[in-house]
Order: structure tokens, then C-alpha cells, then sequence
């Protein structure tokens, strides 16, 4: 997807969703804090407790920081938006965030936000395939998540992305480590 970039807070990609909905893929940037606690209170129930497993009314301040704190090795963010300027909306992101203390770090906490309208488009693959790449240049060997048993739409995404993959049955929870790391 990305031709070649090694700055990829740079990055922003117009992209054509599943059923043909223009939209933009681009780095999060310091500023996004406002437009994505306006796609979190887009969010309906079950979303919101698919994507933190229990029910809130807002995402604090912290997590807000900690999103739009990335530094694009360690950690990375992307959001999916439509319009532009003062009218972009952010309509989905993916994020992960380093586990340990390698450098580069050996695996690295994955999440997945997609906002209810926009789910089933194909932007989960969209925003699987950009994170794994950005994973694999910055050297990570493993990106990790947690996700609902019965969260199958997000399952499948880790299944089609076409990488080894383990998964951990806990309880109700799916831990999911998939290995990244580029094969020479």
C-alpha cells in the first residue's frame, strides 16, 4: 500500500471501500483528539464492548493522548475518515502499542475501532494490511490482540490477512498473536 515509505506519520491515502465509499487513510495526527471522541460517541453498545470489553460513556483524556501520541516505531495509529478539513469525519482506526522494552520491540498490543455504520466495507482488511506493513518495517516480530469469541468479523480479519496466526481460547475472550515478521 505504501510505496516504499519509512515516515509514516506522513502517510494519507485516498482509499475506495468495499462498496465504493471514498475515503481517507491516513496517519493520526496530534490534533485528531476532538474528531475521535466525536466517532467514539458514534459508537453503539455493542461496539464499544467489543472494542474495550465493558460499557463506557467516553474514552478519557489519557487514552486520547496516548492515540495521538504515537511515534510511528514503538507505536502506530491510523484513521479511516471521510470529508476533509473542519468536516473530516473519522469513520475507523487500528492502532498498536509496544509490549516490551526491545528496540525494535518484539511484539506489540493490536486494536481495532470501527464505527457502526462502516462496519462490514472491508476496512478492517484495509487497516490490517497497512498496520502489518508498518509493523514489519519498523521490526516487530509479533502484533497481539484480544478480541470477543463472538466477535467473529474481527476473527476473520486476522484469519484473511494470510499470516501464521495462534490463538488462545479464554473464556469468552480469543487471544490472537500473529507473526509479522517479514520472511527472508
Amino acid at each position: 500500500m505504501c510505496e516504499k515509505l519509512t515516515d509514516f506519520s506522513k502517510l494519507s491515502l485516498p482509499v475506495i471501500l468495499d462498496d465504493g465509499t471514498p475515503v481517507t487513510l491516513r496517519a493520526v495526527r496530534d490534533d485528531d483528539a476532538p474528531k475521535i471522541r466525536r466517532a467514539f460517541h458514534t459508537l453503539g453498545p455493542g461496539t464499544i464492548h467489543a472494542r474495550f470489553f465493558d460499557q463506557r460513556a467516553e474514552v478519557t483524556e489519557a487514552e486520547l493522548l496516548h492515540i495521538i501520541g504515537v511515534d510511528f516505531r514503538r507505536d502506530a495509529a491510523l484513521l479511516v475518515t471521510i470529508g476533509a478539513g473542519e468536516d473530516e469525519i473519522v469513520i475507523g482506526g487500528v492502532s498498536y502499542f509496544a509490549l516490551d522494552g526491545g528496540d525494535p520491540p518484539l511484539s506489540a498490543e493490536l486494536a481495532f475501532t470501527i464505527v457502526d455504520g462502516y462496519q462490514g466495507r472491508g476496512m478492517g482488511n484495509l487497516l490490517m494490511q497497512q498496520i502489518v506493513e508498518i509493523a514489519r518495517a519498523n521490526g516487530l516480530t509479533y502484533l497481539e490482540a484480544d478480541t470477543l469469541a463472538d466477535n467473529l468479523a474481527m476473527l476473520h480479519v486476522f484469519q484473511h490477512i494470510g499470516l501464521p496466526m495462534v490463538q488462545r481460547w479464554e473464556g469468552d475472550t480469543v487471544h490472537v498473536r500473529l507473526h509479522v515478521k517479514a520472511q527472508p
